[in-house]
């Protein structure tokens, strides 16, 4: 599996969803997109592939988010559109415990690199 990268998703910030989400987390609305809404834009959109994909076997009865890492370019603006495409960077299998790395890479409309998403997925066999 390591290597396979799936189809790229695009997701706009809305400012909305990203003013209730500040609020939720205590951060002020008016200081634009909070750095840990990339749990929504990255990897909130690309994961379910990952989770979908009956050849990836991801038994989520047996998973644990291990790590989670992120970083940034620059930070979205209320109202972008970005994608983000996910890739498996490695799939290890070790004593009874797969290991996959899946990784997101995150660009603004023009291209350029907004975000990049790693997490560290456990899967007890």
């Amino acid at each position: 599996m390591s290597g396979r990268t799936y189809p790229a998703v695009t997701f706009e910030i809305d400012p909305d969803r990203v003013a209730a989400f500040a609020r939720a987390i205590g951060a002020d609305p008016a200081d634009g997109v909070p750095p840990t809404f990339a749990a929504v834009y990255s990897l909130g959109a690309t994961a379910p592939q990952l989770f979908g994909d009956a050849d990836a076997a991801i038994d989520f009865a047996k998973l644990l988010h291990a790590e989670q890492v992120f970083e940034w370019s620059r930070h979205p603006a209320p109202g972008e559109t970005v994608t983000s495409q996910g890739r498996i960077e490695s799939d290890i299998s070790r004593r009874g415990m797969r290991f996959v790395w899946f990784d997101t890479e995150t660009t603004g409309a023009g291209g350029d690199a907004v975000c990049r998403s790693r997490a560290l997925f456990v899967i007890r066999s």
